[in-house]
């Protein structure tokens, strides 16, 4: 027999990072194939142009983790060069090619870099609570600048960056709030350091500014609880569906969701539905946006 919840007892805090609430903004579908079907949907293949991000963002933090006299831009060359990743280019020409331009990129973003200015934190997980989430995430770079922390985040993307997209950044609000409240010290600036076209851009929020980002953070967390609630009390210990688990394991394909549940995580199509890695699995999304090569996030193709 089902539990009822008991009157005036406090609801479970949602557990999550800026990446699920943004999802579950950007396509309630996405994110139920993303966190909630199990298995989940088998994705389409890898991106080249998130080989390039991972690729540079690691070499930058294994620079950092190197020691001090060894800090130098060769040093980043060699760690980016030694990392690459070489999945979804179209060969291993433009792989190599992209290495290369990844490379230089690196090597010239910490030439600018003091390598004695040593960062509170390197991809460091930082988390907070409210009274409805509890939400966490890893941060870039956390410098301290004087009395206050900045957050830094990398980004290696062809669209070059505005003010307005740190202001914007619910990820970047609410890193600077938990970072603030865990190593309990001020920060408020936030900033995205662009390695393509060697610029950074910043947003000095305010205690006001980060509050309405945080009660955002627990609005979107409110809705896509509901949506998980309702999901979890049809699908169980384990989605139902048509097929065996066994052979929904194999062949990776989301379950068969009853009408009044697959409503409450309806797609939002637009272009984005090209880059979308579960496109296979979602019709409308094929509708709205064609096909993209692996390849084709890449700058200058």
């Amino acid at each position: 027999m089902d539990q009822l919840p008991l009157e005036g007892m406090p609801r479970r805090l949602y557990s999550c990072t800026p990446s699920r609430l943004n999802t579950w903004l950007d396509c309630p579908r996405r994110y139920r194939f993303t966190y909630l079907d199990r298995p989940a949907p088998k994705k389409g293949p890898p991106w080249a142009h998130n080989s390039v991000g991972a690729s540079v963002h690691n070499a930058l933090a294994g620079w950092w983790r190197e020691p001090y006299d060894r800090r130098t831009p060769a040093m980043a060359g060699i760690l980016l060069a030694n990392g690459w990743i070489g999945e979804g280019f179209r060969d291993a020409e433009q792989s190599t090619a992209w290495r290369d331009r990844a490379r230089e990129m690196v090597m010239g973003y910490v030439a600018g870099l003091d390598p004695s200015d040593e960062p509170v934190g390197v991809e460091r997980t930082v988390a907070t609570r409210t009274s409805v989430i509890a939400v966490s995430g890893r941060v870039d770079r956390l410098d301290r600048r004087g009395d206050e922390l900045v957050v830094v985040d990398y980004k290696t993307g062809r669209r070059p960056l505005t003010a307005d997209d740190a202001r914007s950044s619910l990820a970047l609000a609410v890193y600077a709030v938990a970072s603030s409240r865990m190593l309990r010290r001020t920060c408020h600036r936030v900033e995205l350091h662009h390695l393509p076209t060697a610029s950074i851009v910043e947003w000095e929020h305010t205690d006001e500014s980060l509050g309405r980002h945080l009660g955002r953070a627990e609005e979107i967390a409110t809705e896509a609880a509901a949506a998980d609630d309702a999901y979890r009390a049809w699908s169980g210990p384990a989605p139902r569906g048509s097929r065996t688990a066994s052979a929904a394991s194999a062949e990776r394909v989301p379950p068969s969701v009853p009408p009044q549940v697959d409503a409450l995580f309806p797609p939002k199509t637009g272009p984005l539905c090209s880059w979308c890695d579960f496109r296979g699995h979602c019709p409308e999304g094929q509708a709205a946006a064609g096909d993209r090569l692996p390849w084709g996030g890449l700058a200058d193709e």
